[in-house]
Parts: C-alpha cells; sequence; structure tokens
C-alpha cells in the first residue's frame, strides 16, 4: 500500500530585507557558520509567518524601522527531505546600522556575520535552495509596490 499522508511540515519565517544605499539596491544576508541565508526563526503552530519574521529581525539584527511595501506577499521554499520549509516575506529598511545579536548558545562571534549584498552577490553567496526566493525577490522589487 501507497502511504499517501502528507510529510511533516516544519515552518521557519524570515525577511528579505532591502536597503537602498544612493546607488542600488542591496539585501540583508546573514551567516550562521558556514551558511548563508536571510534572517529567519521557526514559526510555533500558533504564530504567524510574518510576526516571526519581524521579530527575529529585530532580535537578531537591531532593525526596527522595517517597512512593508508589498504587504504581505510570500514566497515559500521547496521542501527539504526532512519537511522543513522557509517562507520569506520582503521587507524595506532605511537604515543599513545593523546591530548583530548573537544567539544566547553562541560559542563564538566569528561562527556569526551579516553582509549588505547586491543581488548578483547574493547569487553566489546564498545556497541554491534560496534562488527561487532571490528570482522572487527580484521580480517583486521591479514592480511597484502596493500603495498604503
Amino acid at each position: 500500500m501507497i502511504d499517501t499522508r502528507l510529510p511533516h511540515r516544519e515552518l521557519s519565517a524570515g525577511l528579505v530585507v532591502l536597503h537602498h544605499d544612493g546607488e542600488r539596491l542591496r539585501l540583508l544576508c546573514l551567516r550562521t557558520f558556514e551558511d548563508w541565508d536571510f534572517p529567519k526563526a521557526p514559526v510555533a503552530d500558533d504564530s504567524e509567518g510574518l510576526d516571526v519574521a519581524i521579530a527575529q529581525t529585530r532580535v537578531a539584527m537591531g532593525l526596527e524601522d522595517l517597512a512593508f511595501p508589498w504587504g504581505e506577499d510570500h514566497r515559500d521554499t521547496v521542501a527539504s527531505d526532512d519537511g522543513r520549509v522557509s517562507r520569506y516575506f520582503l521587507a524595506e529598511s532605511k537604515s543599513s546600522d545593523v546591530v548583530l545579536r548573537l544567539p544566547a548558545d553562541a560559542d563564538a562571534e566569528e561562527d556569526y556575520a551579516y553582509a549588505w549584498v547586491t543581488f548578483d552577490e547574493a547569487e553566489d553567496l546564498l545556497p541554491p535552495r534560496l534562488a527561487l526566493v532571490l528570482d522572487w525577490a527580484l521580480r517583486r522589487v521591479s514592480r511597484p509596490a502596493k500603495s498604503s
């Protein structure tokens, strides 16, 4: 008999934070050990993904001035073999001033870093599983944002 149940899905939510530095648009990337990603955190069953993503970015990166001109539009990654999925929302920050706050259980400061990068640089930096998210973000910022 074929098992038709859906695999367990563990969801994380994060923000693709954009900042225009006066010359070009940049994205905030976070390195944890050897892996680059966007700021994200696991979503508890009773939590909203966007709320988790905003809270994590504020706590981990010290960014408070986040705006959401694209609303709650988001993009999910393809589920990994173990069912993990990451959901990303687009945010804008007028500031590039990041205060990287390490997790309480962090062993070494050098295991964490951040970088403001262009879309081309992000393509080289981020893992292939985030290519769909990066392409989506580029398409979204190329179109007018929703008016508030």
